[in-house]
């Protein structure tokens, strides 16, 4: 019953008022991203839902748009603004999500969207993270998200597809609370933001 009715409901009822009490904060966020972007407030980029059917996920732009002489983007650490950092580090750039989840294509709990590219690279396995829709946090991000390597990611977002119930994501949104507050597992080490997956697993 939770899984075909009762996790639509809780995802419905939480965006919405997630929405409205940050509501002031949100705005505040997008002032300032606006003067720090130059105007670009949100990133909006394709990614694989539920069965790999590919939707639009929005996130707060937390980077700019910088080239070098030859056109080409300058590293992560580069683009990067101060503003940009503090958002992401508070998980503040996550927030647009919940309006995919109100339009029912992420949950609050689940696998993490990634990339389009990636879909090809996946073993029969790592593909199963796509037997459920995409979430804001997940079971990955609660056990080292950015801090933890590609294969273990997989494993947990398998482990949740297999094991995902009503308790289950109580625990992950509470667990994801907790590291939200402590700034907890945001960057891979040496990384400003998380490595590329590029090659099939073991």
């Amino acid at each position: 019953m939770y899984q075909k009715y009762g996790k639509r409901l809780i995802d419905v009822v939480l965006a919405l008022g997630i929405l409205l009490i940050s509501l002031p904060m949100l705005l505040a966020v997008a002032v300032l991203l606006a003067f720090a972007n130059r105007g670009a407030i949100l990133f909006k980029q394709q990614r694989p839902g539920l069965q790999g059917k590919p939707f639009y996920i929005y996130k707060f732009k937390t980077m700019t748009d910088a080239r070098d002489a030859h056109g080409f983007l300058l590293p992560d650490s580069h683009r990067l603004t101060l503003i940009g950092t503090f958002v992401r580090k508070t998980s503040l750039d996550e927030i647009p999500q919940l309006f995919n989840v109100l339009c029912g294509d992420m949950s609050l709990v689940g696998p993490r969207p990634l990339l389009m590219e990636y879909l090809p690279l996946y073993t029969p396995q790592q593909a199963r993270r796509h037997e459920v829709k995409p979430g804001i946090t997940g079971w990955a991000q609660v056990n080292g998200r950015n801090a933890i390597s590609w294969e273990n990611k997989f494993g947990y977002d398998v482990w949740y597809v297999e094991h995902f119930s009503f308790k289950t994501d109580v625990l992950i949104l509470a667990k994801t609370m907790q590291k939200v507050l402590v700034g907890a597992d945001v960057n891979t080490a040496g990384y400003t933001t998380a490595p590329k997956f590029e090659s099939l697993s073991s």
